[in-house]
């Protein structure tokens, strides 16, 4: 199992299969996710697929979607959706 370390570039991950959400627009405004062996989650910018990519923790990413779904960051997007 590779061992992937924030910053690493993204495309060059390997087996990293990224997805990104449905909500995603044309203009590739979005970041995409991919689970890594060890249960880790990496992200990247849709629009610089080779760019850096953040690594976090099966906990840290559990947090931040449960947080998400509870409302925890509904302040920092307008009615319309958008910050």
């Amino acid at each position: 199992m590779q061992a992937v370390a924030n910053g690493a570039r993204a495309d060059a991950i390997e087996g990293a299969v990224w997805r990104k959400s449905a909500r995603s627009n044309p203009s590739g405004n979005c970041v995409e996710l991919a689970v890594l062996g060890d249960g880790g989650v990496a992200v990247r910018n849709s629009r610089f697929p080779g760019g850096p990519a953040l690594v976090y923790t099966r906990d840290e990413i559990t947090a931040f979607v449960l947080g998400a779904k509870d409302g925890d960051f509904d302040d920092m997007i307008d009615s319309s959706g958008r910050i």
